[in-house]
């Protein structure tokens, strides 16, 4: 009798521990407020940022208490950079590109064009040495960034006219970031940089002629086919665009050891996530702008690439002359991608090929 009650009480003193455990953590857990680049269930890219903020307390078992702001609703898009190296908020979700202002090297962790591919950029900077260079950009901000979502390679962008040649750029205004806006500007082109939630407005208004934004999944739910009716595939301006979840380093280096690696490995859960639901819905998304929209799909033709890629070298060479870190960085990208991407096409390049002329795809 007594053993029975022995067990009895233990059994729901250890049912009391398990229950106590996560009003303890909740009791003792740290905020982390995440400010962000894009609006509140934003499609794509949005509803990624919200993805991962959850999934960070789910992770922690509520240890790290997230706080997630859209954009505008804490700080506008484009601040989100300053609101955490200011120690305001705690991290920020975006795309690092947009801040070239404050160091050009910083595009290389996003995208650039002639770029890395999804897999190029993430074996670099996972096991290329990228990670290393990335940390010593945004040391000089007091930030530390992981990545936390991709786009794979995006779309070339809606027009309001075709685009057959460089000429054809001369007077273009159109909305791209990083870069890909640098190279563009060098073809004559305007660019501006907006925030994903100002787009449709500006290129329905005519504010703007032409626009890039993601590929056919995320650019459908954007409505461009309203207002532009060339739909150019694969860019030279983002061909695997690397979104990053990034941090205030001091409060970074506050955290506990198991800390950092549940917020890492919920961003690099996040970081596929994003881009293998991107690839899932590209094709269907595609066809539906086609066959529900008439929206026609072109390529741009060997002379529009040439001169991009043109365009493309002058960009790099200013980059390079910026500082040594941004050249450091430039030739990093440079010759790693040439080693990656030259295995790459001895393999899935080749086979890639050969499946899809066997398949007709």
């Amino acid at each position: 009798m007594e053993r029975r009650k022995f067990l009895k009480g233990a059994a729901l003193g250890t049912a009391a521990t398990a229950l106590a455990a996560p009003a303890i953590a909740a009791t003792n857990a740290k905020t982390m407020t995440i400010v962000s680049t894009w609006p509140r269930d934003f499609p794509g890219l949005g509803i990624s940022a919200q993805r991962l903020a959850a999934r960070i307390t789910e992770l922690s078992e509520g240890a790290i208490q997230t706080e997630y702001f859209a954009s505008g609703e804490r700080v506008r898009a484009l601040d989100v950079f300053d609101e955490v190296a200011s120690g305001n908020s705690q991290a920020y979700i975006g795309a690092d590109y947009y801040w070239t202002g404050k160091h050009p090297a910083l595009a290389y962790f996003t995208a650039v064009p002639f770029g890395m591919t999804f897999t190029e950029l993430n074996s670099w900077i996972r096991y290329g040495g990228g990670m290393e260079l990335w940390d010593k950009v945004q040391d000089q901000f007091g930030l530390k960034g992981l990545p936390a979502g991709n786009t794979g390679t995006q779309a070339g962008g809606w027009f309001n006219k075709e685009i057959n040649s460089g000429d054809d750029f001369k007077g273009l205004k159109m909305r791209i970031p990083g870069l890909g806006g640098q190279v563009l500007s060098k073809l004559g082109a305007s660019t501006v940089s907006l925030p994903g939630g100002q787009i449709y407005e500006n290129l329905v208004s005519g504010t703007i002629d032409a626009t890039e934004w993601v590929g056919p999944y995320n650019d459908y739910f954007m409505k461009f086919y309203e207002a532009a009716k060339y739909y150019y595939t694969g860019g030279m301006h983002e061909p695997g665009a690397q979104l990053s979840l990034t941090m205030n380093k001091s409060w970074w280096s506050s955290l506990t050891e198991t800390e950092r690696s549940i917020i890492t490995a919920a961003a690099l859960e996040e970081n596929g996530n994003q881009y293998f639901e991107t690839m899932a819905n590209n094709g269907a998304y595609l066809k539906k702008l086609q066959e529900e929209h008439g929206v026609e799909v072109r390529n741009f033709n060997d002379d529009v690439w040439d001169a991009m890629a043109d365009a493309a070298a002058e960009v790099f060479d200013e980059i390079a002359s910026y500082d040594a870190l941004a050249a450091e960085v430039n030739d990093a990208v440079q010759a790693k991608m040439r080693e990656i991407g030259h295995s790459m096409a001895l393999f899935e390049g080749v086979f890639t090929n050969q499946r899809n002329r066997i398949y007709g795809i």
